[in-house]
Order: C-alpha cells, then sequence, then structure tokens
C-alpha cells in the first residue's frame, strides 16, 4: 500500500515535470519516475531510513533523485538542465520527508493526540 502511494506521487511529480520541462516523451518520463520509486523505496526507505534519521534518509533520497535523473537525461538526450534536475530532487525531497514520517507511524503536523 505504502509503495503504490510513494510510486503514485512520484508518477505525478517527476513525470509532469519532466514532460513539462523537457523533451521527454510522456512514456519515458513515466517509466523513470516509477524507476525513482522503486530504487528509492529499496534503497532510502527499507534500507537507510531504519538505520538512521528521517533527515539524513530524506538527503540520501534527494541526491538520489539528482543523480538518477542526471544519468538518465545524459542516456536520453532530454533537454533538462542543472536547475531543472536540481529543483525535481528538491521537490521529490520535501515528498520524501513527509513519507518517511508516514512510514514511522510519526504525526505529520505535530499536533498531540490527547489521552482518553
Amino acid at each position: 500500500m505504502k509503495l503504490l502511494v510513494k510510486l503514485l506521487v512520484h508518477g505525478i511529480l517527476i513525470t509532469s515535470l519532466l514532460v513539462a520541462l523537457s523533451n521527454a516523451t510522456f512514456t519515458g518520463a513515466l517509466l523513470t519516475a516509477l524507476g525513482i520509486g522503486i530504487v528509492a523505496y529499496l534503497v532510502g526507505d527499507l534500507f537507510i531510513l531504519p538505520r538512521t534519521s528521517n533527515m539524513f534518509a530524506t538527503i540520501a533520497d534527494g541526491i538520489l533523485v539528482f543523480v538518477m535523473l542526471w544519468v538518465i537525461r545524459a542516456v536520453t538526450n532530454w533537454t533538462v538542465d542543472f536547475p531543472e534536475i536540481f529543483m525535481l530532487a528538491v521537490f521529490a525531497g520535501s515528498f520524501e520527508y513527509l513519507f518517511h514520517m508516514w512510514l514511522r507511524g510519526e504525526n505529520l503536523f505535530g499536533k498531540r493526540q490527547r489521552a482518553s
């Protein structure tokens, strides 16, 4: 369930921005977003997050998104440059921070629940 939420958000976020900011096709951008989502889930959420802090895992996920997009851009000759890739990584990292809180069962908005 949580992987599906991650793939859906990554699919919408990364696909829409790649299509809007570059010459990427919808299919290529969608496959890229899904690949990034799966790798980020396996590396960032299942391996790094349980062993470290949310902030460290978020930064690692952001760097992972940046590097993967940079490599894919070079292979596919997409017209997306450093500022756009950096922006995508920051947006993905922002989502990842909240997603990690959800994975850990933390309260997303800091409201304390009262004991009944």
